[in-house]
């Protein structure tokens, strides 16, 4: 949001309020909430990806319901690329509202809420419908409480950066054995190192920035990632096989300083919720068409595409989940494989 701009309507209201009482208006709190709600505001929201990404898409029609909601009295400003900083900075900054929102994948926020890494366990949601079906359910709104509670941020959406597949550098990938000796990078995540040692890849974790070069110059063979990811970033040019192992679903939630959020009219509140409810079938829409479009273009630019067994990669995996559900809360894991849709 824009400093500035909220400085001065501050003002604004405080001279207004002064002229008020001064006349002897009784009708002061009045006067003061009717300024307040004419304030024009400006939000700025962070990206992890550019603007015709599907989170892109998502956040401008966030912006776009609630300026239509406001009458343009409420606007949004993205800023695409990370340009705002990286995923966890960006998280860290709505906490402490140096930040006024932005959109980012799950990934950093389990080293702040262990209850997220449920999000990097693998082969817990079996499809888009499972994951919808229990993000949009009571549990969805409990993890939205847990943020709201332990870090000063408030969940407006749950949209989506979608499954997670492997790429690699060596071999076509059909069962979990075929990994042996691959050298992975992985996020920096225990619960990701963990998942691929099972499956035999030699799991090392790597910032974000380092992963192109490291597999350009072979330092490591194989990354996994959403198909739009692998697309956008140019993988192709440096891995030769797509293994749609689809092992992870990681939501990308749409989030705002809580305190931010907080000093808005109920009214305005309102707003916001409801452009991003509105907003949020049309970005996870558009993410699984993306899913489609990306496999075909990867394929076209000479990837060798392959679909694994997921239920060989699912028994294998069976240990990572038993190690770690009970860090992460075993009626929550249980709540999310076993959820009814």
């Amino acid at each position: 949001m824009k400093r500035n701009r909220k400085a001065a309507g501050a003002i604004c209201t405080a001279v207004m309020v002064a002229f008020m009482a001064a006349c002897g208006n009784g009708n002061g709190e009045s006067q003061e909430s009717s300024a307040q709600s004419e304030e024009e505001v400006v939000i700025d929201v962070s990206l992890p990806l550019g603007a015709e990404s599907q989170q892109g898409v998502g956040v401008l029609k966030f912006g776009e319901e609630l300026e239509a909601l406001t009458d343009g009295r409420i606007t949004i400003t993205p800023h695409y690329d990370n340009a705002l900083g990286a995923e966890r900075e960006v998280f860290e900054g709505m906490s402490s509202d140096t930040v006024d929102a932005g959109i980012i994948s799950t990934g950093p926020m389990g080293g702040f809420m262990k209850e997220f890494l449920l999000f990097d366990l693998p082969y817990v949601f079996e499809n888009h419908d499972h994951a919808y079906a229990f993000l949009d359910s009571e549990h969805g709104d409990e993890l939205a409480q847990i943020v709201e509670d332990e870090t000063n941020v408030k969940v407006l959406a749950w949209m989506e950066n979608g499954f997670r597949h492997n790429t690699n550098s060596v071999r076509p990938v059909e069962k979990p054995e075929d990994l042996e000796g691959i050298d992975h990078r992985t996020q920096e995540s225990e619960v990701q190192v963990d998942t691929w040692k099972t499956f035999g890849a030699n799991a090392t974790p790597m910032a974000w920035d380092e992963v192109y070069t490291a597999l350009q110059q072979g330092v490591m063979e194989s990354q996994e990632n959403p198909l739009p990811t692998i697309y956008d970033v140019n993988f192709y040019e440096v891995q030769d096989y797509l293994n749609l192992t689809q092992h992870v679903y990681h939501p990308a939630p749409l989030m705002m300083s809580k305190t931010l959020y907080d000093s808005f009219s109920e009214e305005d509140q309102e707003a916001i919720m409801e452009a991003a409810a509105a907003a949020l079938p049309v970005q996870r829409e558009e993410s699984q068409k993306q899913e489609e479009m990306y496999l075909e273009e990867l394929e076209n630019e000479g990837m060798e595409v392959t679909e694994p067994d997921h239920e060989a990669f699912r028994e294998k995996a069976e240990p990572v989940i038993e190690k770690w559900a009970p860090e992460v809360g075993e009626d929550l894991v249980d709540a999310a494989i076993n959820f009814d849709y």
